[in-house]
Formats: structure tokens, C-alpha cells, sequence
């Protein structure tokens, strides 16, 4: 099949396909218990199955993916696995440029690795620069050490506006709208030919096709909804209203309970059903709990919001309904638990038997929630959040029936506004952008078009088979492998430098760095999408069979093992992600572009790009929520108690450091919710450039137009990260993202090291100056 499209496609030539990921809606809260990746969410609202062991979070903030420890949004409905774009790892950070060749990389004691050469192998210069660096870009009037991240980019940062279609744009939105333009030509050069019908290039068309015909859609306006409003309308007792929620992930509604289906944390070889709360429509609890003037406005605008939701299906009393759904949601979030503790893996965690669980929480017949949701004779489960069971079910048996369908009917609509008139959707848009984000106008239809198509839990595997086929050479991947290698050769020899960690620990953490599996460019088998019915005149009906497909397949999962050669997300994604169940990182073939490789580039840029992005994935690993996973994905102890305080004191310190950053004058970063990022940053930042001295082999890098190859390498992780958000976006992503603002992605983390303060020359008397013993260096 993916032949025949290839051979559809041949008009389309050799450029790189990016990554499409059409986000859905909000995972669990909990979600970020599974993985850690490098970016941050994108727009979108697909609900779909989700990838064993790994588990992201989506939601409307439209900002880059995040496939990890990423954004836990709180509240809004919990999905299982979302796709995200990722931020890839997957380029080659195969030295280049005038380096010298380099000899076998150095590791401890009797470790081997093959070494990656770095020798002069582009017949092109770099695309960025005369190095691989936009020295445009810097603004030379700041001092590094006063504000690496403006020094860097400021002049970009002061000229550049942002588009009235985007909450934020830097490097990776470059790359994500290069993507776009590249899948559209595919996807309409398949339309051009008529392809057969049942072929993969039909469904492809034609779901693309469905969502264009804006005409139809405005002809049809609400009555795709009818009948799933006269159900919602129907329901008339508490028996009932529980049936509804059980069946609330497929019927696209909403519900307090939310489950999915991934990898048992204590046995991540079988399938596991994880039960949580959830089902808040703002970003995050404080969006309800907190007085601000920002947060009130919200409240206000989001009353409004839903009453016109409402209208559009002549449901009366829209005021006061909208009203009664601020106050439940309101209640829900008062027992949602803090977003720090939403991703600490050891309160998550709480398996028991299904007869144990009916008997801890009664109150709701879960037999038939359970039976409404197509599951029957479920043996165990796990609660992420059990303190709030009891109080959100108390809530169900005390609310009124009416105010739950109210609540329900307003999710319905609003979640499935991307599928029926463009008025609909565009109320839908100017609260979830407009309202929350600032952003002003919608994408162009065809580029959510190409999202909706090219996600994971859509036709996106179809689309990524052309893309492997077509533009990734097995040679790159050759490449990667031996640069994964040289990252890998890196961080054991840190590991067996460090001094805060004892040697039994240490024995632990080296056979975990030797279990790591890398998993490179695409996968190996394919998903098989051909019972996926799609017609070219029924978007909302095409939407619901994706949405059954992945729903269906969810739950044949359970009492199945686990397939770890599955794929968190699309060849074409750009992004990368560590999944701690399975140990592995996955680096798509996405992101083979400038900034963060360039075969052109030198290799000081490379390392500082691609090489610090799959230090950051290995990191994960290690970090304050990978670390309590073995060498096989378990989730227990394996660190000493001495070397957890020792490891806890360094984080802890990390986290403070974080804390007093204020993105926005009033709104400050958590540090203890973005620490896995955080220390994923510099640990990550930390491998790379062990590994570019490393790859050296004791030789003096040169000076290239003035900069040092050290001066190179951190001016290059400040390109990577160049990014301008509107406040509203950043105020929204300090609640749901774990991965802190780009501009202290930069300057939080190089701070941290001794070798920039060489390299730049940075003092006392500048501004980021931190005394050396309040440096934070963990790897």
C-alpha cells in the first residue's frame, strides 16, 4: 500500500515531510506518569487509543508538542494516549564541518561504542549561517552573562510579530508549517488522481477532502449532533447518567471518570486499565480556585462562552445552565489534585483488584460504567488519584441529574465543533485561542486539515510509510544509531564521575543506560488501518470511525501484553520522547533539519542541538520520575536511601531555581511541576557537550569567525529554543505545561555551567551569575 501511494506521489519530489499532529484533547492529569519528552502541546482536539506505556497529553494551548512529562492541563477531559508533535531527537548529530576526524569515543572501564567521524562530509554549507548558527540574530548590545537568551536572538525577538494565527513561533513552528506544506502536496496530489475506492490514498483524500467542504458543513450546522443530543436529553436518573459516562470516550462527551488502557507500571510487559478524575473544561484547577483579575475575566468569558454553545442547539436557559456548569466544574476542581502531584509516580500508582475497588469506592455501580464502555470481567486496576474519588463521587450522587447533562451536553458540542459548521467551530476556537491563548485568528482550514489527516490516532501511519519510503535514507539512520551511541558512551562516563552516587546505585543506573533501546526514525511494523471507514461527504461520521477504531483497539488490549515495538507518534512527527515502561527513546525522523542538525553545520552546533535534545531523552531516564523505573521498565527502588537524599538534595535546588523565574509580572514558573523537564534541560545540555568534547579526541576545536567551538556549541542551544509567545499562551502554560518557557530553557540551564561562564566570560557583576556552589550540575 504505502508503494502504490509512493507511486501516486511521485510529483511531489524529495523534501522532508514533517510532522502533523493533530491534538486532541486533554489526557488525564496523570498522563505525564509514563514518559518525558522535549517539547510542548499542540492545538487540536482528536480524542484516540492510547500507546502502551506512554502516555501525552494534547491540548488546545496550540503551542509545539510535548510528548512527556509534559503538560498535565489539569483538568479538561482525560484522553487516553494523545499523539504529539516531538520534538524529535531524531536527527544525526554526526559531527561535521572542519572538525577532524575523531578516533573511538572514550568510556569507562571496558565499555565499547562505535565512534561517529567527524569529518568534513558536507559538499554544502551550513543552511543557517557560516556555521550553522544566524549571528543576525544576536542582539550585541546585551552581555551574555547578563541575558544568554536575548544575547542570541533578541534582534529576532524585537522584529519579529507574531502571527494572528499562532499563541507562540520559534524554531519549531518553522519546521512544523515546512511539514505542513509538504504532507498538503501529498495529500492533494492523491486527490487529483481518483484513487480506488478502500485504498489507504482514498481514505487519505477523502477524510482531507470532508473537512474542506466548509459548504456542506454549513448547510448541515448542528444536526450531525441530533441524535447524540436526544440521547444526552433521554437520560433521566442516576442509572442512567453512569451508563452515559461509561460510554462518554466513545459518544466524544464529557465525564468525572476517565480511564485508558497502557502498560502495568509493575509489569510493563501486560496491559493495565488506569481509572482517573477528571473532565474539567478550563486549562487547570487554579483557573477556578484562584481570585486573580486574569483568572476571574476567564470565568466570566467562559459562562459566556458555553451559553452560546448551548444556543446553537436551542437548549433554553443557556445562561443559567452555563452557570450550573462553572459551579460543578468548579466542585471538581476543588478535589483535583495540585499539578505537582499529579506526576509523582509513587502517588499514581495504586493498583488493586476489581472487587477491591467496587469496595473501597461505592456509591456508582461500576458494573455498569464499566459495561457501558464495552468492558466486562475486568480483573484489576490502577487509581491515580484515590483521595478524589470518593469526594467526585459524592458529587455525582448529589448534583442534580440535570446539571451532569447540561454539563455533558455542552462537552458534546464543544468537542465536536472542529467536525460541523464553521460558525460552531469558530466559538469554539475564540474561547479555547482567543480567550485563553490571545490568539486571534484560526489556522488556515487546509492546515488543520493536514493536522486532522496526519495524526497518530488518524491516518498518520498511512502518511509516514510515503514519508519513510520517499525521504528518509538509510544511511541517516546508520548515523543516528552511532550518534545514540556516543550520547549513551557520554552519560556512563558521568555516571561513573559523579560523587554524590554510590557504587551499588551506580551498578544500577549503568545497566538501565545499557538497557536503553533506541528506537530510530520509524518503526518496523505498521499499524493496519484499512478497516477505517471514510467517505468524502461525512466529516463528522468519518471523525466518529477513527474515533471507534482507537477506541476498539484500547480496550482489546486489555489482558494482552504489551507490544513494545509500537510507536508513540508518526515518523514525520517532529519531536522525541523516552517512554519508562518499555526504557526505550524514540527519536521520528522528523526532525533531520536545521537548527538541530545540519550535515553542513559544525559539529560544536550539532552536538549543541540534536546531540543536547537526546541527552535530554536519555535523561529522562534519571530524573526525578524516571529514576524510579529499572533497567526493564519496573517501577520500584533502586536507589539506595543515601544516594535518593543526595540526588534530592541537587533537584530540590534545581527546582528553587526555577521558582523565581516570572515569565509574566505576576505568574511564575513551578518548579517542582517542570523539574523532570528542568533537569532533562541540563542533564541533556550536560551530555551533549561531554559528548562534543569527547568526539574532540583531545584536540583544540577551532575558532570559526571569531567564536570558540565551546562558544559555538551554547549559542547553538539558545537557537534551538528561540521562541515568542503572547502573555496569555504563557500564563496558560505555566498551569499545564511541565516544560518551562523557551527563553528559561536557555538561561536557566546555561547558568548551570562552569563552561559558559568561560566561554563568555561571564563575572560576578553580570546579571545570571551564580556563585559556583550554587551551581546545579546532576550528570
Amino acid at each position: 500500500m504505502a508503494a502504490e501511494i509512493s507511486n501516486a506521489v511521485q510529483a511531489v519530489g524529495t523534501n522532508f515531510l514533517v510532522g502533523l499532529t493533530m491534538v486532541l484533547d486533554l489526557l488525564p492529569p496523570g498522563w505525564a506518569d509514563y514518559s518525558e519528552c522535549i517539547l510542548q502541546p499542540t492545538s487540536g482536539n482528536y480524542k484516540g487509543r492510547p500507546f502502551s506505556g506512554l502516555h501525552i497529553h494534547q491540548s488546545n494551548s496550540g503551542i509545539l508538542c510535548d510528548l512527556c512529562d509534559l503538560l498535565t492541563l489539569g483538568g479538561r477531559k482525560m484522553l487516553r494516549s494523545r499523539k504529539f508533535i516531538v520534538l524529535a531527537a531524531c536527527a544525526l548529530l554526526v559531527a561535521c564541518g572542519s572538525e577532524e576526524s575523531s578516533a573511538p569515543v572514550a568510556v569507562p572501564e571496558t565499555q565499547e561504542v562505535a565512534a561517529t567521524t567527524t569529518e568534513s562530509v558536507a559538499t554544502a554549507g551550513p543552511e543557517l549561517g557560516s556555521f550553522g548558527v544566524d549571528l543576525s540574530y544576536q542582539d550585541s548590545s546585551v552581555r551574555p552573562g547578563d541575558d544568554f537568551f536575548r544575547f542570541a536572538n533578541g534582534k529576532w525577538l524585537d522584529s519579529y510579530e507574531l502571527p494572528a494565527d499562532r499563541s507562540s513561533y520559534g524554531s519549531f513552528s518553522v519546521l512544523g508549517d515546512r511539514s505542513d506544506q509538504r504532507v498538503r502536496t501529498i495529500i492533494d496530489d492523491l486527490t487529483s488522481i481518483e484513487p480506488a475506492a478502500g485504498s489507504m490514498e482514498q481514505k487519505i483524500s477523502d477524510y482531507y477532502l470532508s473537512y474542506l467542504d466548509t459548504e456542506t458543513l454549513n448547510e448541515l450546522g448542528i444536526s450531525p449532533l441530533l441524535p447524540g443530543l436526544a440521547a444526552l436529553k433521554a437520560i433521566s436518573n442516576r442509572e442512567e447518567l453512569i451508563a452515559g459516562f461509561g460510554r462518554a470516550m466513545i459518544d466524544n462527551t464529557a465525564t468525572p471518570f476517565n480511564f485508558y488502557v497502557g502498560a502495568d507500571r509493575s509489569n510493563p510487559d501486560q496491559h493495565q486499565l488506569v481509572l482517573s478524575v477528571g473532565g474539567l473544561g478550563l486549562p487547570d484547577r487554579d483557573y477556578y480556585l484562584l481570585d486573580t483579575e486574569e483568572y476571574e475575566n476567564v470565568r466570566s468569558e467562559y459562562v459566556t462562552h458555553i451559553a452560546r454553545i448551548l444556543d446553537f442547539a436551542n437548549i433554553a436557559n443557556s445562561t443559567e445552565k452555563a452557570e450550573a456548569i462553572l459551579s460543578l466544574e468548579t466542585q471538581i476542581a476543588q478535589h483535583t489534585w495540585p499539578r505537582d502531584q499529579r506526576r509523582n509516580r509513587d502517588l499514581t500508582y495504586n493498583p488493586m483488584s476489581y472487587t477491591e475497588f467496587a469496595e473501597q469506592y461505592p456509591g456508582i455501580d461500576w458494573d455498569a460504567y464499566f459495561a457501558a464502555a464495552g468492558i466486562e470481567n475486568l480483573q484489576d486496576l490502577n487509581i491515580t488519584y484515590p483521595s478524589a474519588m470518593s469526594p467526585i463521587i459524592e458529587l455525582v450522587n448529589t448534583l442534580p441529574v440535570e446539571n451532569w447533562k447540561s454539563y455533558m451536553t455542552y462537552r458534546f458540542i464543544v468537542d465536536s465543533a472542529s467536525v460541523l459548521s464553521e460558525e460552531i467551530d469558530q466559538e469554539a476556537f475564540y474561547f479555547s485561542s482567543t480567550v485563553l491563548r490571545g490568539v486571534p485568528e484560526q489556522r488556515q482550514r487546509w492546515e488543520r486539515g493536514v493536522m486532522r489527516v496526519g495524526s497518530l490516532n488518524s491516518l498518520g501511519e498511512a502518511v509516514g510509510q510515503v514519508y519513510v519510503e520517499r525521504h528518509f535514507p538509510e544511511s541517516a539512520k546508520q548515523q543516528m544509531d552511532d550518534l545514540v551511541e556516543n550520547l549513551r558512551s557520554a552519560l556512563a562516563e558521568s555516571i561513573a564521575a559523579i560523587d554524590w552516587m554510590g557504587s551499588a546505585t551506580k551498578e544500577a543506573a549503568i545497566k538501565k543506560l545499557e538497557a536503553f533501546r533506541p528506537k530510530i526514525a520509524y518503526p518496523d511494523e505498521w499499524k493496519d488501518l484499512s478497516s477505517i471507514e471514510i467517505t468524502r461527504d461525512n466529516l463528522f461520521a468519518n471523525a466518529q470511525n477513527v474515533r471507534e477504531f482507537n477506541y476498539e483497539d484500547e480496550i482489546s488490549r486489555l489482558g494482552q501484553p504489551t507490544n513494545r515495538e509500537e510507536w508513540g507518534m508518526t515518523p514525520q512527527t517532529v519531536n522525541a520522547y523516552y517512554n519508562s515502561s518499555f526504557n526505550e527513546i524514540v527519536f521520528p525522523a522528523g526532525i533531520l533539519q536545521p537548527p538541530f542538525f545540519d550535515p553542513g553545520a559544525d559539529a560544536a552546533v550539532n552536538y549543541g542541538g540534536i546531540g543536547a535534545v537526546i541527552g535530554h531523552e536519555m535523561g529522562h531516564g534519571f530524573d526525578d520520575q524516571g529514576s524510579k523505573s529499572d533497567f526493564a521498565g519496573v517501577q520500584r527502588n533502586w536507589w539506595s536511601d543515601e544516594d535518593r537524599a543526595n540526588f534530592d538534595v541537587l533537584t530540590t535546588a534545581l527546582a528553587a531555581q526555577y521558582d523565581q523565574f516570572e515569565p509574566v509580572p505576576g505568574y511564575f514558573i513551578d518548579g517542582n511541576f517542570t523539574l523532570g523537564e528542568n533537569i532533562g534541560d541540563v542533564g541533556g545540555l550536560s551530555l551533549g557537550y561531554r559528548a562534543y568534547q569527547m568526539s574532540l579526541n583531545g584536540q583544540e576545536a577551532p575558532v570559526i569567525d571569531g567564536y570558540t567551538g565551546d562558544q559555538r556549541f551554547f549559542l547553538a542551544w539558545a537557537q534551538v529554543w528561540q521562541r515568542k509567545y503572547r502573555d496569555d499562551a504563557l500564563i496558560q502554560r505555566l498551569t499545564s505545561d511541565p516544560h518551562s518557557p523557551s527563553e528559561f530553557r536557555v538561561n536557566g540551564v546555561v547558568r548551570n555551567f562552569a563552561e559558559w561562564y568561560e566561554a563568555f566570560d561571564v563575572t560576578p557583576e553580570d546579571d545570571m551569575y551564580l556563585p559556583p556552589a550554587e551551581r546545579i550540575r546532576i550528570w
